[in-house]
């Protein structure tokens, strides 16, 4: 199944194309830019879901659903807004087809045109905020606090599976507060509850931070984000949360009675992740051999691979691996008995190593005479022969899954470690940049053109100003200019 597979050392663009594909987890769809996310891979989305929406219930937020189309004014209602999202919109502009003259095609009916244009959602801030102008109207009906799975669209020219594509799915939550210290304090939240799932489901480690200017999201007072470091040592940006102030509210004229009898502008956030996270996943992890999958998120956790001769052996395979099955499930386990005559053990073997199923069981003949089988970690592809007299299998597989989310964590945290670096000149800045990359820890001396400058000079942007950083003073690494502390920089994705 592996075979064909490039090396990331040679091309590791085209190895994280040919896996996705390969690992069946997405494909490019008929319609440029889009693409169908396959069975198996939105089972690993399913589980990033349902682990998100847990979080988000536990911290008082409730699921909504809301419109696709938005009226083209509500977009222009806050100028940043829009301007932030002009040049990704797709829109609506007539509601009717009808057949050509000559009946051999299909062509938009010009008396269909829409009074108003729709745009088909890039982000859902507007037409939210124009909803809660309805259900807000005194104190006591904050804090409201509402997320939404869904679809969005921002027309990409250049797209990638799972990282940038016209179509995506995500989640957004928009959440409105009677006070800025709330809605700051909400911001931080999200913020957080991002960090844990990364780190505690994904694996990945995540720098925790606040974007500059130039990289705020349109619309917002303060984004905080959470950065993550792929095997390339390129940035991603794994999530992001919004501090809106009152820009939305003025633009919607949201307003509350206050408890002292006043009127106030609500204070808001918003706030997403998205199946770019897929994409995370892949590339924090994976290897040579495909996928490597956190066990918290892995569809299998765990395969059981009969090896058999005859329909007699595998009959009393079966009747083992369902033993064992029994002992796994009541645990949470999930655990699948792949006994398929149609193929190979060698080539299931292959298949489950590149689909990244954590822990792999493979059970013969011999096994059975002798009480045994055979365990290989997909992580670090060993294997090992288990005795079931003297090991407890169900104990045996939890504390093994969990060793491999803990392994792949701290794998990953310590590629992290060694690809952060702390330069001090333009020269070492600009070295590190083009042969080693990953993180740059630079002095900045605040200001947006200095920020594209950099850029445009080495096409590494400002991931993040470090929540907790060390404040002190120094010389920005580009310009000497005072500099109050250090910065991340980092190409991305």
């Amino acid at each position: 199944m592996s075979k064909g597979l490039p090396k990331r050392s040679e091309d590791y663009s085209l190895w994280y194309n040919e896996l996705v594909k390969k690992a069946d987890l997405a494909e490019n769809s008929a319609v440029r830019g889009c693409m169908v996310i396959k069975p198996y891979g939105y089972s690993i989305w399913e589980k990033m879901q349902q682990q998100l929406d847990q979080m988000f219930k536990d911290t008082g937020h409730s699921n909504a659903y809301f419109p696709l189309f938005i009226p083209k004014s509500y977009l222009s209602k806050e100028a940043s807004h829009v301007e932030g999202f002009a040049k990704e919109c797709a829109v609506v502009t007539h509601y009717r087809l009808k057949n050509s003259e000559d009946g051999k095609s299909v062509i938009v009916d010009p008396e269909a045109k829409l009074e108003e244009e729709l745009i088909v959602r890039p982000t859902s801030e507007t037409v939210i905020w124009s909803t809660y102008k309805n259900w807000i109207q005194s104190y006591r009906d904050l804090p409201l606090k509402v997320n939404q799975w869904a679809n969005v669209v921002r027309w990409e020219m250049r797209t990638r599976l799972f990282l940038r594509t016209a179509e995506f799915l995500w989640q957004e939550g928009h959440t409105a507060h009677a006070t800025r210290e709330e809605a700051v304090e909400e911001t931080v939240q999200m913020m957080d509850v991002y960090a844990q799932f990364a780190e505690e489901f994904m694996g990945v480690p995540v720098v925790k931070g606040v974007k500059t200017e130039n990289e705020r999201f349109a619309g917002a007072e303060e984004t905080y984000c959470i950065e993550a470091m792929m095997q390339d040592g390129k940035a991603l940006q794994a999530g992001t949360s919004h501090f809106l102030g009152q820009n939305f509210a003025k633009a919607f004229d949201v307003k509350f009675a206050t408890k002292e009898g006043g009127l106030d502008l609500v204070w808001g956030t918003s706030w997403g992740v998205s199946t770019r996270l897929m994409g995370a996943l892949i590339m924090a992890h994976s290897d040579d051999n495909g996928l490597v999958l956190p066990p918290k998120l892995a569809p299998i956790q765990v395969v059981i691979v009969p090896i058999f001769r005859s329909e007699e052996e595998l009959q009393a395979i079966e009747e083992k691996a369902h033993e064992i099955m029994d002992k796994l499930k009541p645990l949470g386990v999930s655990v699948k008995f792949d006994h398929r005559d149609t193929h190979k053990p060698g080539w299931k073997f292959a298949e489950y190593e590149l689909k990244g199923v954590p822990l792999r069981i493979a059970l013969g003949p011999r096994d059975l005479a002798n009480n045994t089988v055979e365990v290989a970690r997909r992580d670090t592809l060993t294997k090992e022969m288990i005795n079931l007299n003297e090991v407890e299998i169900g104990q045996y597989v939890t504390e093994m899954l969990d060793d491999i989310q803990n392994s792949i964590y701290q794998k990953a945290l310590k590629f992290r470690e060694e690809n952060t670096t702390e330069v001090n000149s333009w020269e070492e800045f600009q070295r590190v940049i083009k042969e080693k990359g990953g993180f740059v820890s630079a002095h900045w001396d605040g200001t947006s053109e200095t920020e594209e400058k950099i850029k445009e000079l080495t096409k590494a942007t400002i991931r993040c100003i470090p929540l907790g950083r060390v404040e002190e003073s120094g010389s920005c690494v580009l310009t000497g200019n005072p500099s109050k502390g250090r910065v991340f920089f980092a190409k991305a994705y």
